[in-house]
């Protein structure tokens, strides 16, 4: 066929013998040259510009597809074309197909963090082949490793910017010339194009629906369009962002309010401040605590003073000093601290010179139980277990505490609220409101209700309830098992 369609001595004759030679085939720019001095019918057929004519043209009723060019209505995808961007590097090169370079240097995120630095490989080879020198091609390489693009760059020819236009940065293809790339291929494929149309952070609704409207119009079979930031993990981002891009960005954020955060204020005490000091042992190593609380009740610093001046511990303790006076003042509760830091356990542990506190299991244990004795309410500190010696005394001999009592009066150490005068009136006791019983907000709140507030109490190995600590020991209220102590 094409011996009779390229005559010898045509001026295509030489190229059709050497790629039939080769590869078996004919070129489709030869080929569509020769149907336009031929008009070969056949030829027009092989290229797709004409098509056999049509016998009947019936409905054939409701069908899965409607696909005239597939034998018994099956549809398949002849070819497809794939173009990324991303895929170059495992190819070895900038992109693929007809997808424009993202930038001229683009940073690509890692997926263990951080980012590599991607400068386009191909500039060198498109200055020599547009006639530059080596030094002018070096110079232009360099401004563009320091800018980005190729705007000012010296010896560079302005009419020659547009060969290094990109999808993204300072000069950019229009999205009007993705759409038309694609429709220049579309024709000769079966299937969709997997490209996408590159747009602007500053893009709106009207220009993507106008994006969406040519590529019907221009008969694309599919159309995907990604606007610039439009992810929260970019795999691939400019180096500097466009001049409209940024303007865009100021213009919103000048409109957009600002947030105001509302965050804790902070509660200074006053310069003269009443104070207590401790002096305890617990053992074997002594230190001194000191507690200071704001005039209204309520404590607000504490300084703890153990082992030698300059030793690590003293540095340890003033910093952890130093930390929980400072939240104390921004409102943490005091209840908040004994429950997290009672019954840690480290060295230096065991007796301590505190008839009310004998043992302790650590310095941060007793710091902790004596802070709650001193300024925590007789409620609170029933819930965490802790009691002075005196109300211990109380309920080891059976005698249930009478609600009129003033059960913060049985604090050695704690300040009482109330006077006697006020309490004890014509003889008689003065009864307290009954507080309202305590609401469950979570199963959590439920769970420490039942099985108790200690970090490191064990479970029971007879019935695997958490246990509570009495005194030194645990006992499990469950069945009354102990931990050996009685």
């Amino acid at each position: 066929v094409w011996d009779e369609l390229v005559l010898a001595g045509h001026e295509f004759r030489s190229a059709m013998t050497q790629s039939l030679r080769k590869s078996g085939g004919v070129s489709r720019f030869i080929a569509r040259r020769v149907f336009e001095e031929t008009l070969d019918v056949r030829l027009g057929h092989a290229l797709g510009y004409l098509f056999e004519e049509v016998a009947e043209n019936e409905d054939g009723g409701i069908r899965p597809t409607y696909d005239l060019s597939v034998p018994e209505n099956v549809t398949y995808v002849a070819g497809g074309f794939v173009s990324h961007n991303t895929i170059g590097l495992m190819m070895d090169c900038d992109t693929t197909g007809v997808e424009p370079d993202l930038a001229l240097v683009k940073f690509k995120k890692l997926v263990g963090g951080g980012s590599m630095q991607i400068v386009n490989q191909t500039v060198p080879r498109a200055l020599r082949n547009l006639g530059y020198q080596p030094e002018q091609v070096e110079a232009v390489v360099a401004h563009i490793a320091e800018h980005g693009h190729v705007v000012d760059a010296p010896s560079l020819k302005r009419e020659h910017y547009p060969v290094f236009d990109c999808a993204m940065g300072e000069r950019t293809i229009a999205p009007m010339g993705h759409v038309r790339m694609m429709a220049a291929i579309q024709p000769f494929i079966s299937g969709a194009i997997s490209k996408t149309v590159n747009m602007p952070e500053s893009a709106t609704v009207a220009d993507i629906e106008e994006i969406h409207y040519q590529g019907w119009k221009l008969g694309l079979k599919a159309l995907a369009i990604y606007r610039d930031n439009c992810k929260v993990g970019q795999p691939l981002s400019v180096a500097k962002s466009s001049s409209s891009t940024t303007e865009a960005s100021a213009s919103v954020e000048s409109t957009t309010p600002t947030a105001v955060a509302h965050g804790p204020v902070r509660k200074r005490l006053p310069k003269r401040r009443p104070s207590q000091t401790i002096s305890f042992s617990v053992g074997g190593a002594e230190g001194y605590l000191t507690a200071s609380s704001y005039p209204d009740d309520g404590l607000g610093e504490i300084f703890l003073k153990l082992g030698k001046q300059g030793s690590t511990l003293a540095g340890v303790m003033d910093a952890f000093s130093v930390a929980v006076s400072v939240a104390l003042q921004y409102g943490v509760p005091l209840d908040t601290y004994v429950e997290k830091f009672m019954n840690m356990r480290f060295e230096p542990a065991g007796m301590t010179d505190d008839p009310d506190i004998r043992m302790a299991n650590s310095m941060v244990d007793y710091i902790f139980r004596r802070l709650a004795l001193d300024f925590l309410p007789y409620e609170q500190r029933a819930d965490l277990g802790i009691f002075t010696a005196a109300e211990r005394t109380a309920q080891v001999n059976g005698d249930p505490l009478p609600s009129e009592v003033d059960l913060v009066g049985l604090a050695s150490s704690a300040p009482l609220t109330e006077s006697a005068d006020s309490t004890v009136k014509s003889g008689e006791f003065q009864r307290e409101p009954v507080p309202e019983p305590h609401e469950l907000g979570s199963s959590t709140e439920l769970l420490e209700l039942i099985q108790g507030k200690a970090a490191d109490a064990p479970l029971c190995f007879t019935c695997g309830t958490k246990m509570r600590p009495a005194g030194s020991c645990y006992v499990c209220e469950g069945c009354g098992s102990t931990s050996g102590c009685s």
